[in-house]
């Protein structure tokens, strides 16, 4: 299922009512963004029509902001990751979206936080080496003017969490 282009809800800390068609619809999604409307109309109990009105609302009210296909990093040459703790040694407005702006351009990074704490950020990346890796912080990271510490983190194993949503009413309410 493509995602359209439309108009966003513009209070983003506004919450959306959501009755159990659209709860169902979302676990689904969730669970499996390919799904032709019919195929997740069938697994809803829905008809099609409403399942696509559903999904349009769903889309419309920014409740369904996108949809993203999971890749698999070392399949794709980037078998190491780290998450790096930055501090900063200025919150000064200016210096901190100068920072926001060099993060989105490091080629690697997958995630950035911006965290309240110890630390200002944790950022994660993907890279092909160890001296990658070690290239990305001395050259994009601590080079920063506002980074005072940078600290690397070598991740072991990703483990995707249970979420927000109830898992698949098909296959027994557990997500797999």
């Amino acid at each position: 299922m493509a995602r359209a282009a439309g108009p966003r809800n513009p209070q983003p800390g506004r919450t959306t009512a959501l009755d159990g068609t659209d709860l169902s619809i979302l676990t689904e999604l969730a669970a499996d963004g390919r799904l032709t409307n019919a195929a997740l109309a069938a697994r809803v109990g829905v008809a099609e029509s409403t399942c696509i009105h559903r999904v349009r609302a769903l889309r419309d009210s920014n409740v369904i902001s996108g949809f993203h296909a999971q890749l698999n990093l070392t399949a794709l040459g980037y078998p190491l990751q780290a998450v790096i703790k930055v501090r900063l040694g200025s919150h000064n407005r200016d210096h901190v979206r100068s920072f926001h702006a060099t993060l989105t351009d490091i080629p690697g990074v997958l995630t950035a936080f911006h965290v309240a704490g110890a630390d200002d950020y944790l950022v994660h990346v993907a890279v092909e080496s160890p001296e990658a890796l070690r290239d990305l912080v001395l050259e994009h990271i601590t080079v920063h003017p506002a980074v005072r510490q940078a600290e690397t983190h070598l991740v072991f194993e990703v483990l995707a969490g249970r979420g927000i949503l109830p898992g698949p009413a098909h296959r027994g309410g557990r997500r797999t």
